[in-house]
């Protein structure tokens, strides 16, 4: 098991990055706060056994948001974890789904997870205990120590170093991994991202929101493997120029913290 080495990020704008150790604990005692894992899925039925065999088991409650898939991706994931709850999305999107699972989960802490296998579930011991040391949002990272990935490709790599720089121009966060989708909040923080975008680009307006509402935000390292069956729907040109509106638009926007 690993030892998560988070960077935490400070909750003011321009300070610089700390690095701290947390420490892991296998299994949660009693009084943990209880976690809930959202999985977005569309077709991805020959993935799901390698991504719920590693989500640990002490994770309270798994959901599947189904994107109306045409394989057999619900029936895989009933199989394969009995008590994961089914969760179909009304409109198309990323966002859309992960909209739908966040608002169906009953857990303490919130994970996002990707569906195709690059994300590793044994990496949820490092979000939870960087959420419980004091963090209110976790990014998982690629591009710090410990970190790395062997699908990304130059073009993207290049895309992601230049949303990141674009984020600390316009907002100040200090982020070194601007699209990568592992994350994980408090429930009670969930009001300060209100996701009201149904694509890809959801992924870095929760960044934006998580930052611009102050939220104390660590990153965590994390591997990202190469997708193991099927084509990804991600498409690098259009979803970097709706990340592009998603970074102008949230700039623009006038932006009041909610209470909660």
């Amino acid at each position: 098991m690993r030892t998560a080495s988070p960077a935490l990020l400070s909750d003011t704008v321009g300070d610089d990055v700390w690095h701290g150790t947390v420490q892991t604990n296998p299994v949660p005692s009693r009084t943990s706060p209880t976690v809930s894992v959202i999985i977005p899925t569309l077709n991805e039925a020959g993935n799901l056994p390698y991504v719920l065999n590693t989500v640990p088991r002490w994770v309270d409650e798994v959901i599947i948001v189904d994107g109306r898939s045409r394989d057999d991706s619900a029936r895989v994931a009933r199989v394969l974890r009995p008590d994961a709850r089914i969760v179909h999305q009304s409109r198309r999107g990323k966002g859309a789904a992960l909209r739908a699972g966040l608002e169906s989960a009953k857990g303490d802490i919130l994970v996002l997870m990707d569906a195709d296998g690059s994300m590793d579930g044994r990496d949820i011991e490092a979000f939870r205990d960087a959420l419980v040391a004091g963090a209110d949002y976790v990014k998982g990272s690629r591009f710090v120590d410990g970190g790395g990935s062997t699908d990304i490709t130059r073009l993207r790599r290049f895309g992601d170093a230049g949303i990141c720089l674009l984020i600390r121009i316009f907002f100040g966060a200090r982020y070194s991994d601007g699209t990568y989708g592992f994350k994980a909040l408090w429930a009670k923080q969930l009001s300060a991202i209100r996701i009201d975008t149904d694509g890809f680009e959801v992924e870095l307006l929760i960044d934006i929101r998580a930052h611009r509402a102050g939220l104390k935000t660590a990153e965590v390292p994390c591997f990202e493997t190469n997708r193991i069956h099927g084509a990804s729907n991600l498409n690098a040109m259009s979803d970097g120029l709706r990340c592009l509106r998603v970074i102008l638009r949230e700039r623009l926007r006038r932006y009041r913290v909610p209470s909660n």
